[in-house]
């Protein structure tokens, strides 16, 4: 471990305290959890706290835990990836979602403005709700769209499908029509294949 994410990691456990799990550092990166009811106190204390000054939310992505081979934890998560300009740090932080139903965590953009569009994309993909968000709503499917499509239950052919039908002049929604099919490879060989 580099002293300087060895310095990060000891700052980040000075100043949060019990309301972080352990940092920890795999493949010269550092991430922290938290839980939803402190992830709002976190990520501001991580952009206003002058020993850390984490300005800058790069990218905040939903994730589904529910296919992840023995995990023990909750389904619903958020990562965000911050920068801290004035000390050259990168920071994963990922909070957890307390319910698999309908996973509710509060808005970080009135602590990164640029969380914006990331938590609506994250609220079209996964289902996940933003408490406070200002403007949540679809950003990537229709919206007469049913489901969420990165959800790991999500089916791969989709609930239903959409067309234009030019008798009625506009587009029209009906059941998936598509009919599941066994692929087999054909092996296609030369003739003399396999003879010395």
């Amino acid at each position: 471990m580099s002293a300087k994410l060895e310095k990060l990691c000891q700052k980040l456990k000075e100043i949060l305290g019990e309301r972080i799990a352990d940092p920890v550092l795999r493949l010269g990166e550092v991430t922290i959890e938290c839980q939803a009811d402190v992830y709002i106190e976190v990520a501001c204390t991580l952009r206003d706290h002058p020993d850390l000054r984490f300005e800058e939310l790069i990218d905040l992505s939903g994730i589904d835990y529910s296919a992840y081979a023995g995990w023990p934890g909750k389904r619903f998560a958020v990562a965000c990836h911050l920068l801290s300009i004035t000390h050259n740090w990168r920071l994963r932080l990922r909070a957890y979602a307390a319910d698999a139903e309908s996973p509710v965590l509060p808005s970080v953009t009135p602590v990164w403005n640029g969380a914006n569009w990331y938590e609506r994309e994250a609220f079209d993909m996964f289902g996940i709700v933003f408490e406070g968000h200002p403007d949540l709503r679809r950003i990537l499917t229709d919206y007469g769209f049913v489901g969420h499509p990165f959800r790991k239950d999500f089916p791969v052919s989709g609930y239903v499908e959409m067309r234009y039908d030019p008798e009625q002049g506009r587009v029209v929604y009906q059941p998936v029509t598509i009919e599941p099919r066994e692929v087999t490879p054909r092996v296609v060989r030369e003739e003399k294949y396999g003879r010395g």
